[in-house]
């Protein structure tokens, strides 16, 4: 009885030591499933922290199918027509050849080259009666060209000459182009009003060489061309003079 009293007054007197925390000063970390995911629970100190990762599923490897193997169809084999060759018909005719002719007239040739005459006057609008008209043309005074011909080099130069007819019934002829007041040589004067047609015929005669030989061309070359000129009266004006 003595011995009990004494244990108890020593266990009140001395109580017992504390157990040391191990998360105190360290966390500790603690990992486990709930519900079908993974919980991660750290502790230290009195922190906490709680987090939870889905659980994925595992992976099963699906064996592919095997297609379906096609067979081709059976088709009976067809029968290849035989090639029928078109005879040969071999010709007993000889082709017709065209003949060349070598004659080639070079007045029609220099017909295509040579300018035609664009026909000018002055005044240009409304030329008054028993005053001078001033005309002339466009044309150069020489036209030179070089013509390939049946194979050969021919060099070609022509001259203008000029036959104007003023439409009134006069004619003129010059080997001048003309030009504008006051220094043009080609004049005019009409004495009734009107519409004329004014016509321009130019002739282009010269020469040609050939292997340094110098010919005359036969014949002439002539273009044509015309223009409308319209004529009017002077007005009349009545001057009052105080006697």
């Amino acid at each position: 009885m003595v011995a009990l009293i004494v244990i108890l007054t020593l266990a009140l007197a001395f109580p017992p030591l504390a157990v040391a925390d191990p998360c105190a000063e360290k966390a500790c970390i603690n990992v486990y499933t709930d519900n079908d995911q993974i919980i991660i629970e750290a502790r230290k100190g009195a922190t906490t922290a709680k987090k939870s990762i889905s659980q994925a599923p595992k992976k099963t490897t699906v064996k592919p199918s095997p297609k379906p193997s096609v067979r081709p169809l059976f088709f009976p084999p067809v029968a290849a027509k035989p090639v029928v060759k078109k005879p040969v018909i071999k010709r007993t005719y000889k082709p017709r050849i065209k003949k060349t002719s070598t004659r080639v007239n070079l007045s029609d040739r220099l017909t295509q080259l040579v300018p035609t005459a664009g026909v000018a006057y002055q005044p240009g609008f409304e030329p008054l009666i028993n005053v001078p008209v001033y005309f002339w043309c466009d044309l150069p005074s020489l036209f030179q060209s070089r013509v390939d011909i049946i194979g050969e080099v021919v060099d070609v130069a022509l001259r203008p000459s000029f036959t104007w007819s003023f439409g009134d019934g006069t004619f003129y002829s010059t080997t001048d182009n003309g030009g504008p007041y006051p220094s043009g040589s080609i004049r005019h004067i009409y004495s009734q009003p009107g519409t004329y047609v004014v016509s321009l015929l130019t002739s282009w005669n010269g020469e040609y060489s050939h292997n340094a030989q110098v010919r005359a061309v036969t014949g002439t070359v002539q273009k044509y061309s015309s223009a409308e000129i319209t004529v009017v009266q002077a007005p009349t004006h009545f001057i009052t003079r105080k006697g």
